[in-house]
């Protein structure tokens, strides 16, 4: 999945598909190998994906050629080599939101509908609403990633916060606590996509989103509420150009060293952090709690794949494949990740993993990242217009107007 950066904490890239290993860049030209592309190129989730290829093979006689682009060259790569389907992968991991719709009125992803297994459609049902348009499927889910707060307990506790909070007033509270007692609240990061959910009605978001009509209020109050928290001191100093996962000084550093109590991001955190944490560590006082209010949906990204319309019909075995119980507990433990299938949400074992799982159980559902589903032209200016608010050389209103002019421009 893709996320832009548009402050210091801007959620980054996430590494969490991928793997490695040589093979052809083209599609298949036989029904005994499809080529499959991803973004992961290390670690455990690269095993796991080599290990799944040799399984497939052993189970139906089909070798996979995998071959892993590291994730700020997937997209581009991934556009070229699908301006003809016959040069492109079989099977490759989807871009999200708009560029995947572009993708699939290019045809250059196959409808899926009639294809996927009876245990994509039952036990994915909730995350295949993200790799369907228009009523067909485009594309088999592997993860789950909704965003939502991770948060310092110890530092909590010495400001005084007994509990975490569960209205947007009670945040506020928090952060003058935080503040008192000497700590960043947080990075910032996306927090106009989460307060525009906040402030408008299921309605008026799908409207913004869908159609591209931004006429609601909401839109302009959800700048309202940042700039209150950009008033109250809650971003750390300098958060306009801190990065968002590279050493101790980006954002997730701050948190993993105490520097900061809170950070907005996705649920690769742990993971990020552990890295980060002085000892190489797990962060041992680590809690997570859902963007205070936000009453239905949470927000965040589905990783899924899609397959080439001209691919075989081993492309489609394939990506049903991925689907199977088993392989998506392998995948939760490998990539340390939530599961897109339900029947193997046992396999998480992390704590905070857990809690939001049960976020997920109480929500309707999951938004894709705004500016993803946006798209790239709307997005941008979307982003532009929120680094302009924090800079002080912009409004809640020029946040709006640079989304709608955006949307007039097709």
């Amino acid at each position: 999945m893709k996320f832009k950066t548009i402050a210091a904490a801007t959620l980054a890239v996430a590494t969490m598909l991928g793997m490695g290993a040589c093979g052809s860049s083209a599609g298949a030209k036989d029904d005994k190998t499809i080529t499959f592309w991803h973004n992961a190129t290390a670690g455990d989730g690269k095993q796991y994906w080599e290990d799944m290829a040799k399984a497939f093979e052993k189970k139906t006689g089909v070798k996979v050629q995998i071959q892993a682009i590291q994730n700020e060259d997937f997209e581009g790569k991934l556009t070229t080599a699908m301006q003809d389907p016959a040069s492109g992968p079989d099977v490759y991991m989807t871009l999200g939101g708009a560029k995947t719709k572009d993708m699939i009125d290019a045809g250059q992803a196959m409808d899926l509908t009639d294809k996927i297994s009876d245990t994509v459609k039952k036990q994915m049902s909730s995350a295949l609403e993200s790799m369907s348009y228009d009523g067909k499927v485009y594309g088999v889910p592997v993860t789950v990633q909704p965003g939502g707060i991770w948060y310092s307990k110890d530092l909590f506790k010495q400001a005084g916060i007994d509990a975490v909070p569960t209205t947007f007033s009670e945040l506020k509270t928090d952060v003058q606590k935080l503040r008192s007692a000497g700590k960043d609240a947080w990075p910032v990061g996306h927090w106009y996509y989460w307060l525009s959910m906040r402030e408008c009605s299921p309605k008026a978001y799908a409207k913004g989103v869908n159609d591209k009509d931004f006429s609601d209020s909401c839109w302009v109050k959800a700048g309202d509420d940042l700039k209150d928290l950009l008033d109250a001191n809650a971003f750390n100093e300098g958060f306009l150009t801190t990065t968002a996962q590279q050493g101790a000084s980006s954002s997730a550093g701050l948190l993993a060293n105490h520097k900061a109590a809170m950070e907005l991001m996705g649920t690769w955190e742990p993971g990020v952090l552990k890295d980060l944490t002085p000892d190489k560590k797990p962060m041992a006082d680590l809690g997570f709690f859902a963007f205070p209010t936000v009453d239905g949906a949470l927000m965040g990204a589905v990783t899924g794949f899609s397959v080439n319309p001209e691919a075989p019909d081993a492309a489609v075995d394939f990506v049903n494949f991925m689907a199977e119980k088993s392989n998506q507990e392998k995948y939760a433990t490998a990539f340390s990740t939530i599961p897109a299938s339900a029947e193997a949400y046992d396999a998480v074992t992390d704590e905070n993993l857990k809690a939001i799982l049960e976020a997920m159980k109480k929500s309707d559902g999951m938004q894709l990242w705004m500016d993803t589903a946006l798209g790239g032209n709307i997005g941008n200016a979307l982003n532009s217009g929120v680094v302009n608010l924090l800079s002080g050389q912009g409004t809640s209103a020029d946040i709006v107007k640079a989304m709608k002019d955006a949307a007039a421009k097709g």
